[in-house]
């Protein structure tokens, strides 16, 4: 297994570089001159060093290869940096002064670094992302496993009924719905994401959990219902094989025969499902958080393509096709993991 997932990370480092090649190249054919928004009373030696770091006036594998230095040389060298500095985890290491001031990469719209921004907006999508999809899953498991335990029950066909409505209706609907529901008519939970709000106490931190309540329960709906449905489908196709009868015949109770044997073996699909879900969601919340305000790594990604900050844009999908390739190499771990029939040589 160990071997198996060295060759993957190997392999995944021409899958990137490959993906980030195209990318660049396609972001490359669009319009647009970041200089030209710059105000007249900018000197022009400060003029020109922003256009180095920006790499503009050069042809576009130089662009592309002073990217590659900055994503993956001089970026992780200010990371390092910080961790040394500020954070909790190392901190208590001296100072490691590994950034020298070289060029980053630069927002054409805010003439700052992109790193810096992205790291402000992640604690935000995290927040509200991030507990949407374990909310989701936690919620969708149970639900699909006892629907198809009691197949065709009351249960199931609530269960059947709500989630397709939950799978059909876009965010775009549900999250202005759920606005004038429970915010303009009912008046229960905030309509707008106040990012700007730190929680100190108790009373703050019940604020911060009444304005996530509604833009997690728009991604946790999409969330339950798909996972829902394979859980289901993948434990009706299990309940009805020979070992589980088997097992039945030796004695073993429904609940170790149901929730040991069947549902092992039924998380097998639906774990790719969840791994490949984690990205995918971090994109479908760019319309949710564009909804709720929450001003996030979703958000970011619009504004940068309305701005045509390309650098931006650039760093962004990056980063979502980083999460891609982590998470199926995570998928293909668990499949070892819950399967020892699968083995990786």
């Amino acid at each position: 297994m160990l071997t198996y997932a060295i060759r993957r990370l190997v392999l995944s480092v021409p899958t990137l570089l490959f993906i980030s090649f195209v990318i660049f190249m396609l972001l490359q054919l669009a319009p647009g001159d970041p200089m030209a928004q710059v105000p007249l009373t900018v000197p022009p030696e400060v003029k020109q060093k922003m256009r180095e770091a920006l790499g503009v006036g050069e042809p576009a594998l130089v662009q592309y290869w002073k990217w590659l230095v900055q994503v993956f040389w001089i970026e992780p060298k200010v990371f390092i940096d910080w961790l040394t500095r500020d954070s909790w985890l190392l901190g208590w290491l001296p100072d490691t002064h590994l950034y020298n001031g070289e060029l980053r990469v630069i927002s054409w719209q805010t003439r700052s670094p992109v790193m810096d921004i992205v790291l402000q907006r992640i604690p935000q999508t995290l927040w509200v992302v991030g507990l949407s999809y374990v909310v989701g899953v936690l919620i969708a498991l149970p639900i699909g496993i006892y629907s198809a335990y009691r197949q065709y029950s009351v249960f199931d066909q609530a269960g059947t009924f709500i989630t397709m409505v939950g799978f059909s209706i876009p965010p775009f609907f549900t999250g202005p719905l759920l606005i004038v529901i429970f915010s303009v008519y009912l008046g229960w939970f905030p309509s707008i994401y106040d990012t700007t709000h730190v929680v100190r106490d108790w009373a703050s931190f019940k604020v911060q959990l009444m304005q996530m309540i509604m833009p997690v329960m728009v991604l946790a709906l999409q969330t339950t219902a798909q996972l829902s449905r394979y859980m289901r489908a993948s434990m009706l196709d299990n309940l009805n094989q020979d070992y589980v009868r088997t097992a039945r015949a030796k004695g073993l109770s429904e609940a170790v025969v149901v929730m040991v044997h069947v549902l092992r073996n039924s998380m097998i699909p639906v774990i790719t499902v969840i791994a490949l879900g984690v990205p995918a969601i971090f994109g479908g919340a760019i319309i949710t958080e564009n909804v709720f305000k929450v001003n996030g790594i979703g958000q970011l990604l619009i504004t940068a393509l309305f701005a045509n900050d390309l650098p931006m844009v650039m760093t962004l999908t990056f980063i979502f096709a980083v999460l891609i390739v982590v998470f199926n190499l995570i998928a293909d771990i668990l499949y070892g993991l819950l399967d020892p029939r699968i083995r990786y040589d």
